[in-house]
């Protein structure tokens, strides 16, 4: 199967023609000019140069994107809620601006964990609610048990965080020849695919979204940056006690999920409802893998109401619950 499947992909790459393959990079300071803007900001953080935005006042909330997206994820829910919060972003390690950690060939969570928490404490932040999708969801969880008097609250959008089968694209990247050929080309095409498959409605996937998540795997170092990371994923997912301490999590946690998310699925969130001990949820109809992109005036008001009162008022369009 694995075979036929790496002579497709070899075909398609064949008939793209080298314009859209992805191949080569872009420069750093053209990407940089496209992709900041006047809140975006630079900070030093061991060998990484972490591109991050900081805006608005309030309560401070920390927003971790998922895998192989960047910052400009949250933007519908920054918009919304700047006017209440002060919201920091960031791109993670091997992501967006921040590209990669030169010395790392592995992202573990232990990794991710350590390079958030001190870029937290350059900020000088130690009291936040923390949201994250996806891998952003895995480490904000962590986080709350690494920093348990840090983090208020928790919100987990569509999160990692238990074995299960990992999505093709991460699957694909495990494969030795295949890697290697990632680390050297990002077909537009394929990109594109993938962030359609991440959508539970792919007609809101146009071609300006599509440029971004392109554009940004072009970064230097990105794409060696990005197997490295699906690797990780797909070894930590393979992991029998993956889960096993999000039981120990205390602060008040909120899941939204997309109910045909088809990357991390829903028996993801049960496992997630049953383990942790404070929890409310919240699931979104024709809704797939990121939400906060898909519906983010709908999730950011939901969010809100959680962060706020500690309860869900939703519209009728989804369907809620509090344990």
């Amino acid at each position: 199967m694995k075979s036929i499947q790496l002579l497709l992909m070899i075909s398609l790459l064949a008939l793209t023609g080298c314009a859209s393959m992805g191949i080569g990079s872009r420069p750093l300071s053209e990407l940089t000019q496209n992709y900041t803007n006047e809140q975006s900001k630079f900070l030093a953080v061991d060998d990484l140069v972490i591109h991050y935005r900081d805006e608005g006042q309030g309560p401070v909330l920390v927003l971790l994107h998922g895998v192989a997206s960047s910052l400009h994820t949250w933007d519908g829910w920054v918009d919304e809620l700047k006017g209440s919060y002060r919201i920091i972003r960031l791109d993670l390690p091997a992501h967006g601006l921040t590209g990669p950690d030169p010395k790392m060939e592995r992202y573990n969570i232990g990794y991710m964990v350590d390079k958030l928490d001190k870029f937290l404490n350059k900020l000088g932040v130690n009291k936040m609610s923390l949201a994250g999708n996806s891998l952003g969801g895995y480490i904000s969880w962590n986080y709350a048990l690494h920093r348990p008097d840090w983090v208020e609250k928790l919100i987990l959008l569509d999160s990692a965080g238990y074995p299960q089968d990992m999505p093709f694209i991460m699957d694909f990247a495990s494969w030795p020849v295949i890697g290697e050929m990632s680390r050297l080309m990002m077909p537009r095409f394929m990109v594109g695919m993938n962030v359609r498959a991440a959508y539970g409605d792919d007609s809101k996937v146009d071609d300006k979204l599509v440029h971004r998540y392109h554009d940004l795997t072009l970064r230097p170092g990105n794409r060696e940056g990005l197997v490295n990371v699906f690797r990780t994923m797909k070894e930590q997912s393979d992991n029998p006690h993956l889960g096993d301490r999000v039981a120990e999590i205390r602060v008040p946690t909120l899941l939204i999920w997309g109910e045909e998310d088809q990357w991390v699925p829903l028996d993801i969130m049960e496992r997630f409802r049953r383990d942790l001990p404070n929890v409310s949820v919240i699931t979104y109809e024709g809704v797939g893998h990121m939400p906060m992109e898909e519906l983010p005036v709908q999730t950011a008001r939901d969010a809100r109401s959680f962060l706020q009162t500690g309860k869900i008022f939703t519209l009728p369009a989804a369907t809620a619950s509090g344990d």
